[in-house]
């Protein structure tokens, strides 16, 4: 592999779940029904008929967007092409959240380098308030070249962060040692293209170059396999055992065998930093779940 520059890392309830009894909801790709455009005076833009979703950012601000369904566990696939050339300093985020102080999030953040020089997949998880788990990636191909499928699998036994089909990080749930886990806030989609030049290229020593602006992300293709929670109701809490079927089988879904050995090849070869390793960060200690990986 080749060598790259040096990188610091940057920073309801469902009482009971019968696989037998669920009521998916799953979107086709229209992202006039699927989301709103909440920020960016016009530098957001669903084009194409609804077919294609764009994020600018200029020197005087971003954009952003977020879905209009809350999900309480799901899979979201969504195809984005990230801002090409020179993107030092730009963060594109990609994520699910819900709100308050003791907030549940799943994040995607891709973190934009000098032309030439790889992107960052920044992930974290965030549960009940508390994040700190940040393990950071190379990709294997230039993202900014074509769409790219970028997927989190969320259900109550793990959360599962995929590009194109490849899992690159498992988040387990380990409440059974004392470790909180997502599960009882639902969360929306938000995604977000801003500049985050005081940290997000080499630790911020590499500013953003405003003469390349406006920079633009793209996205289409959005899936969402979920419990959809409205007024307080999910859509996986239906009696009608008819209603069961295959396409559910993200519910309970785990990494199976030859998913693991990609796991661990995408570990191996382009993870760059992991929280659990990070005992200079961490000197009283490393998270618990750090134990079981």
């Amino acid at each position: 592999m080749a060598s790259f520059p040096s990188t610091f890392p940057v920073m309801l309830m469902i009482s009971t779940l019968m696989l037998g009894s669920l009521i998916l909801s799953a979107s086709a790709s229209n992202l006039y029904q699927d989301f709103d455009i909440t920020w960016g005076d016009g530098r957001a833009k669903i084009l194409n008929s609804g077919e294609l979703l764009t994020l600018s950012l200029d020197k005087t601000s971003g954009s952003g967007f977020q879905s209009k369904n809350e999900f309480l566990f799901g899979k979201i696939d969504m195809q984005l092409k990230l801002v090409p050339g020179n993107s030092a300093g730009t963060v594109t985020a990609y994520y699910l959240s819900s709100k308050g102080s003791t907030w549940d999030e799943i994040d995607f953040e891709f973190l934009g380098n000098l032309s030439g020089d790889p992107y960052i997949i920044h992930t974290n998880v965030f549960s009940q308030g508390k994040g700190n788990r940040e393990q950071q990636f190379y990709l294997w191909f230039d993202p900014s070249a074509d769409f790219h499928t970028y997927s989190i699998l969320w259900n109550p036994q793990r959360i599962i962060f995929s590009v194109d089909g490849t899992p690159i990080r498992e988040f387990k749930n380990l409440e059974s040692i004392g470790v909180p886990f997502p599960k009882n806030q639902a969360m929306r989609i938000y995604s977000s293209l801003w500049n985050a030049d005081d940290w997000a290229t080499r630790g911020g020593l590499v500013k953003t170059d405003w003469t390349q602006a406006p920079f633009t992300a793209s996205y289409r293709n959005f899936n969402a396999n979920a419990c959809v929670w409205s007024s307080g109701v999910s859509s996986c809490s239906s009696s009608s055992p008819s209603s069961a079927s295959t396409s559910n089988a993200w519910l309970s879904q785990e990494l199976d065998s030859t998913s693991q050995d990609r796991l661990k090849w995408v570990q191996k070869n382009y993870m760059i930093y992991n929280y659990c390793t990070d005992t200079k960060r961490f000197p009283q200690g490393l998270s618990l779940e750090c134990t079981k990986s």
